[in-house]
């Protein structure tokens, strides 16, 4: 029983031993200084004109139109949907970042927006669970040479729809075979300001769009994540079949266009006079 139990003892130190070791080899000195609350600039559109094919103008435009008709044309995340990548870049509400020596973890306080973005050198897998958010893998680079890293480049597949760029209705093809690359780096003028450049490759576009979104980070030293974004709590829109209809502040189904026509009622039986 003693020797049972000195066995044990050494497992536990050598698990301890390991456990301090590895922590001891994450030296956070080398990597850019990333922590703190950060926000979205520039609005929540990606800029236009879009590269979209023929056939994908044709549906973008048809959303404009829908829209300007009262109608919220083609934009998933009007049922609760999350945006997925790459529109979830815009970070809807505030993100941090969190650096550990197998992954980062992109924390947005909207929907599903997390993302876990893989540095332990994996390659993506061959077979991969589609999600809105996809299966990210990034590698830290030091582009000047001198030891710390100030880069992180990140491949992104694996993704499902429905998808749009933005709440304009920007399409992404319907096979959802997207490829979303990303550059991550600090402004060197200015640290609070963190810049992604995102290059879009999907079947909607005619050829790569690349686009740079950018992110302030507050001056607050110690942030509080006090809020949440729960997309379904009051949300008044209401999909039927192909229709969207909205909830009136009383409770009752309301059209969102003029002419609407009302949901089939066929499974409700008319009250008994």
């Amino acid at each position: 029983m003693t020797y049972r139990n000195f066995v044990a003892a050494v497992g536990l130190v050598g698990a301890l031993a390991a456990g301090i070791g590895a922590a001891q080899a994450f030296d956070d000195t080398k990597y850019p200084d990333l922590r703190g609350e950060w926000h979205g600039t520039g609005g929540n559109k990606w800029p236009a004109p879009a590269p979209l094919t023929a056939e994908y103008q044709a549906i973008f435009e048809a959303n404009l139109k829908a829209q300007q008709a009262g109608e919220p044309g083609d934009t998933p995340t009007i049922a609760c949907l999350p945006p997925g990548m790459p529109r979830q870049m815009n970070v809807y509400e505030p993100m941090q970042i969190v650096i550990t020596p197998e992954m980062v973890h992109i924390l947005i306080e909207h929907v599903h927006d997390s993302r876990r973005i893989y540095t332990d050198g994996r390659d993506f897998p061959q077979e991969m669970e589609p999600m809105f958010a996809g299966y990210s893998i990034g590698k830290w680079i030091d582009t000047h040479g001198d030891g710390r890293y100030d880069e992180l480049d990140v491949e992104t597949r694996g993704l499902k729809g429905p998808r749009t760029f933005d709440s304009t209705g920007i399409p992404m093809h319907k096979d959802n075979e997207t490829v979303v690359k990303e550059r991550l780096y600090l402004d060197k003028s200015a640290p609070n300001t963190l810049h992604n450049e995102i290059t879009t490759f999907d079947h909607a576009l005619t050829h790569p769009w690349t686009i740079t979104k950018s992110y302030r980070r507050t001056k607050a030293e110690e942030p509080i994540w006090w809020r949440e974004s729960i997309c379904a709590e009051d949300n008044p829109h209401v999909r039927i079949g192909d229709e969207f209809y909205m909830v009136s502040a009383d409770g009752k189904l309301m059209p969102t266009r003029k002419d609407q026509p009302a949901p089939d009622l066929k499974y409700f039986k008319p009250p008994q006079k």
